[in-house]
């Protein structure tokens, strides 16, 4: 019987977790917004570069493994294209990129409700795929991937946005709040009941079995982490 791993372990295997550390904002991004919004379209390109991978990974996350990936991620920056203009700096540029592309993303699902959730395929993203994999354990690790993604699915949409932007993408309760519209009180309630409602579906994926669940330190309502 293999050892009892957590969770966040064996999900970093899979290119799912554990959350990456903040990322430092592109240089002289604040000019390359301003620009940007006057229609210099070599200071979107930037833009566009900087960030592309780590909004695929979130639709990544969001949506799974499916064939219209890339065109949901250029929906993505076709929506920040005409909306940069409203952009006042309240809040960081990856927190507001952030809740356009949970919007695309919620509207996106919306609009695809009948088609499957998750494909077979690999992600057609390369910054998505982890190279190097010995075959057999390649496919170990995707069908992790799919019973990690399977449980994912069965959260309220609400716990399942919060979880992902937590837990696997890094961002804390407070900017979580401003990305999802609802009191840090609220996202952090939304990661407890989350977190306890997977734990509780471990044992229907065999595929995880002898898994303990492994998240941050923020396992209650209380402050933050």
């Amino acid at each position: 019987m293999p050892g009892v791993l957590p969770l966040a372990t064996i999900v970093s295997v899979q290119g799912l977790a554990p959350a990456r550390p903040v990322k430092p904002r592109l240089p002289g991004e604040d000019k390359l917004i301003a620009r940007a919004v006057t229609g210099d379209a070599d200071a979107f390109r930037r833009l566009y570069d900087g960030h592309r991978v780590d909004v695929a990974r979130l639709v990544y996350r969001m949506l799974g493994a499916r064939s219209d990936l890339e065109d949901v991620v250029q929906e993505v920056f076709v929506q920040v294209y005409k909306s940069l203009k409203d952009f006042r700096g309240q809040s960081k540029f990856s927190t507001w990129l952030h809740r356009v592309t949970v919007n695309v993303v919620l509207m996106h699902r919306r609009a695809a409700r009948s088609r499957p959730m998750f494909a077979d395929e690999p992600p057609a993203d390369p910054a998505l795929r982890s190279d190097g994999i010995a075959p057999d354990e390649d496919a170990e690790r995707r069908e992790r991937m799919r019973a990690f993604e399977r449980l994912l699915s069965k959260l309220a949409e609400k716990k399942r946005i919060v979880f992902i932007l937590h837990e696997l993408e890094g961002v804390p309760p407070s900017e979580i709040a401003k990305i999802v519209g609802a009191p840090v009180l609220t996202v952090r309630t939304r990661l407890f009941y989350a977190r306890r409602e997977l734990e509780a579906m471990l044992a229907e994926e065999p595929a995880l079995a002898g898994i303990q669940l492994g998240f941050s330190k923020a396992s209650s309502v209380g402050g933050e982490p």
